[in-house]
């Protein structure tokens, strides 16, 4: 790969692995929910979960998700570069403009994995974890990670959007993915007006609630509002004592996470 990509994955890794870092560590200094008491102190089992993985998804990353990225951004339809666009329509305009349009993707493929049983296999690994922070935000089976690669790279190949935007996306999805998975207790005056425009703990807090009503709600990962465009943000409000999960079910030890997907019974 080109030095400019080595470059903006170096960055991607240390934006994010600093981010991760600074949520956990504030999130145990100031907690809005405590951690299960069976879950040992500090919730560590549940966080060798989550490690584990994260890690068996850190692997595949080079192997599979940033070649396949890099080919569908070098390799898209270039229908861009044959329109001549107006001087007002700067790079500035048409980051933007990708930036919403991938967040749309994620919105739209977040709510395909909650309704396509099959999508659901792989998804509701990540919604067995019985408590939210920031390395919930990071726990996903790998078959998960490899589908969503492959359809986003359809998107950018039919978009045309280029390889520094996808990038750049990436890294706000993980920022904003750590941040509303996050068990900070933030101030009421300070995360209602945020709520309007980006996903927050409480919103999100709520795509995990335990009740599947709930969790087929709240599908918005950067941007709030299209939940509210698309008549899919729930009316029940976050409380610290809220149930996690997925209805009727258990989080599971980190082998039976693994081969969850493929049993009969999801």
């Amino acid at each position: 790969m080109e030095d400019a990509v080595q470059a903006l994955l170096a960055l991607k890794l240390w934006v994010v692995g600093l981010w991760l870092i600074f949520v956990f560590v504030v999130e145990r200094l100031l907690p809005r929910a405590r951690p299960r008491r069976d879950e040992g102190p500090l919730g560590w089992r549940r966080l060798g979960r989550n490690a584990g993985l994260w890690l068996a998804n850190v692997g595949l990353s080079p192997l599979i998700v940033v070649p396949v990225t890099y080919l569908a951004a070098t390799n898209s339809l270039g229908w861009r570069d044959a329109l001549a666009w107006p001087d007002w329509w700067s790079d500035w305009y048409t980051l933007l403009i990708d930036l919403v349009l991938l967040d749309l993707f994620i919105y739209w493929w977040h709510r395909a994995n909650h309704e396509i049983p099959f999508l659901w296999r792989f998804h509701h690994v990540h919604h067995l974890d019985e408590f939210l922070d920031s390395t919930s935000a990071v726990r996903f089976h790998f078959g998960e990670v490899v589908f969503s690669a492959l359809v986003r790279a359809l998107f950018i190949i039919l978009l045309d959007i280029p390889l520094a935007a996808a990038l750049l996306f990436e890294t706000l999805l993980l920022a904003a993915a750590i941040f509303h998975h996050s068990n900070v207790a933030l101030p009421r005056w300070f995360e209602r007006p945020l709520s309007m425009v980006i996903i927050t703990p409480s919103i999100h807090w709520v795509h995990h609630h335990a009740i599947r009503r709930d969790t087929d709600s709240n599908y918005g990962t950067l941007f709030s509002f299209w939940d509210r465009i698309f008549a899919s943000r729930s009316r029940t409000e976050r409380t610290p004592d809220m149930p996690i999960g997925v209805e009727r079910r258990h989080d599971e030890s980190l082998p039976s996470l693994f081969v969850a997907p493929f049993r009969e019974r999801n």
